[in-house]
């Protein structure tokens, strides 16, 4: 098969969807990878290193050109004309909060399977898991950094100093995200509060954090309480597949004090936070009733000598089996796969992202 690794062409965004040793692997396996040139610098990965795992570099037409693209993040506007039919694009879509994404896709007649919605049978997400992680850690880190006087914040030190009151970190969303963070927060010494719907995960934090944390069930009041007396309020929710549910209320967003921040993970499903909307690295912040927004969606793009190789650590065992079998036979065989598709030639197949855009659904079995 052949296969394409285009460079990222989203504001900042330095990962690559392939490293060199994934191609050696599946150049052993008999596959031909075409690496956009210059594709893996932000990683630090040179062209001379893929040349020598055995990748062709080649301009953007020819990357596109392959049978299956693997990538990081879903295709900008100027990369839309470059999708043809029948194509597999394999990345990052969280197309619940992208109608013109997906509506690209749909015109193309692609197959676009997306890192996010592959899920194994116990409910976990291996491909979205590594890069949850890092954005759950990074989100206390920025706003860490957001909450300096001389970065427009509050003037807080997070975790305090003796005699002076810690800060105050809620994390809304008890999943991989949350734990990430509630874990850089409690290391950083801020009084840290954690809210879900799942009693039964909150007490698995409670357990592993030794009781230092405080776990909310998660309503609207006690959402509102918690936001209100905060600091830094992370939003760490996420929905397979559909958009984020609003469970911060711009009213919430006014009651807390000015220089306070809001890093909303969940951008990229459309953000859990009334009042925020998508930034960019090149402008990540801006102000509602003088509390920090930070929405940027692809926050891990900033630590890509991290997140590349934590990423292509799940995914090419996925490309190694639709390379192998073709995708049909894949698809039919890995229920988990199967689940990461999101459309399929023309047709929406992925039921969260019908349900958000208002767009017909076809179960993928009936058009297999």
């Amino acid at each position: 098969m052949r296969i394409g690794v285009p460079r990222e062409r989203k504001d900042k965004e330095f990962r690559v969807g392939m490293v060199p040793d994934g191609v050696r692997q599946l150049r052993q396996a008999g596959h031909e990878i075409l690496v956009e040139r210059g594709a893996g610098e932000g990683s630090g990965l040179t062209d001379e290193a893929f040349a020598g795992a055995g990748a062709q570099i080649v301009d953007v037409a020819d990357a596109w050109s392959a049978e299956l693209v693997v990538k990081v993040k879903e295709p900008q506007s100027d990369e839309f004309q470059r999708l043809r039919p029948q194509q597999v694009l394999f990345t990052y879509l969280h197309l619940a909060a992208a109608p013109d994404v997906t509506e690209a896709l749909l015109d193309a007649g692609v197959v676009a399977i997306a890192y996010e919605t592959i899920q194994n049978p116990d409910g976990s997400l291996p491909v979205l898991a590594p890069m949850s992680e890092v954005a759950g850690r990074l989100a206390v880190q920025v706003g860490v950094t957001l909450l300096q006087k001389d970065r427009g914040g509050k003037g807080l030190l997070l975790g305090g100093v003796p005699g002076v009151m810690r800060g105050r970190v809620t994390v809304i969303g008890a999943g991989t995200v949350g734990i990430n963070a509630v874990r850089v927060a409690r290391a950083l010494g801020a009084e840290v509060y954690v809210l879900d719907v799942d009693l039964t995960r909150l007490g698995y934090l409670y357990d592993i954090f030794g009781g230092e944390l405080n776990t909310l069930y998660s309503n609207p009041v006690n959402i509102e309480r918690a936001v209100r007396g905060s600091d830094l309020v992370v939003g760490a929710v996420y929905v397979h597949g559909r958009r984020a549910p609003t469970l911060v209320t711009e009213k919430m967003i006014e009651g807390m004090q000015e220089g306070s921040v809001v890093c909303d993970v969940s951008v990229d499903q459309g953000g859990f936070v009334e009042t925020i909307h998508p930034t960019t690295h090149s402008n990540p912040t801006y102000c509602v009733h003088g509390v920090i927004h930070y929405g940027v969606p692809n926050m891990p793009g900033a630590v890509p000598q991290t997140s590349t190789f934590a990423l292509t650590n799940t995914t090419l065992p996925f490309v190694e089996r639709i390379a192998a079998a073709g995708l049909e036979a894949a698809v039919c065989a890995d229920p988990a796969l199967a689940l990461g598709v999101n459309v399929w030639g023309g047709e929406v197949v992925c039921e969260g992202v019908a349900e958000s855009l208002g767009l017909s659904h076809r179960r993928l079995e009936d058009l297999l």
